[in-house]
């Protein structure tokens, strides 16, 4: 995986803090869909410290969102092997989302200053936990804005991303480094999760760590989520669209 950049930091200020988005590029193999990008990210900060619990205060962030940044690495990795993407792919971790959303916010402005063809952008928040057998296996924040979870279905040939009627109620869609890339781009951005609000306790809590994970699902989460990327990846047109409403 190539820097997007010069290197692979994209270096920002907040205050006397300085922050860095990390950004790595997949180019695309088809000569004129190369120039149009899926952008797919996650954030690797976390809260720093939290109340103590048995002497722990350091909140590591495992499901929030050291599993998202694995997604998108993982993803990564796949293409990087694979080279069976035809549009470009950007592969982006960021700082600073716990402080709102400031790595994906400088991300995107930078992006959208020097004209970046994006099409669509997907965003990993918390894949560490599974739902329960009756619910769809991820759900997505802003499900009605564009037509994303029915082609990435499609293409998956199954049901891997559905509706979370919670996800709209708490605003879930403008709380994630999603939310950035849709302001700035005006296109179908995203957040996908499997965390509920009901399968996992320790939400900005020093005990979520490592352990407490499901890399059996996580894995599965991936490997359901590969053909529904790479479908939406290679179409001839750019099927995914914002929603009029």
């Amino acid at each position: 995986i190539k820097p997007y950049f010069e290197i692979y930091r994209d270096t920002f200020k907040i205050g006397d803090i300085i922050g860095y988005n990390l950004v790595g590029m997949i180019e695309g193999n088809d000569p004129k869909l190369k120039d149009e990008f899926i952008i797919l990210g996650g954030h690797y900060d976390h809260i720093g410290e939290g109340k103590e619990v048995n002497g722990d205060k350091i909140a590591n962030g495992a499901n929030d969102d050291a599993s998202g940044t694995i997604a998108a690495m993982e993803f990564g990795k796949h293409f990087a092997n694979s080279k069976t993407n035809k549009r470009s792919i950007l592969i982006t971790l960021y700082a600073a989302e716990e402080m709102g959303l400031k790595g994906s916010a400088h991300l995107a402005k930078r992006l959208k200053d020097e004209g970046l063809n994006a099409y669509t952008m997907i965003n990993f928040e918390m894949i560490g936990v599974p739902r329960a057998k009756d619910k769809s296996m991820a759900y997505m924040s802003g499900f009605d804005r564009s037509n994303f979870a029915p082609i990435l279905n499609k293409y998956a040939g199954e049901e891997v991303v559905g509706f979370f009627p919670k996800a709209k109620e708490f605003k879930l869609f403008f709380r994630s480094d999603n939310f950035p890339f849709f302001k700035e781009f005006n296109m179908p951005a995203h957040a996908i999760s499997t965390f509920d609000f009901t399968n996992f306790d320790y939400y900005h809590h020093v005990d979520d760590e490592a352990d407490k994970m499901d890399y059996d699902h996580m894995a599965s989460f991936i490997n359901k989520m590969i053909p529904g990327l790479e479908g939406m990846m290679n179409a001839p047109t750019k099927e995914v669209t914002l929603s009029d409403e």
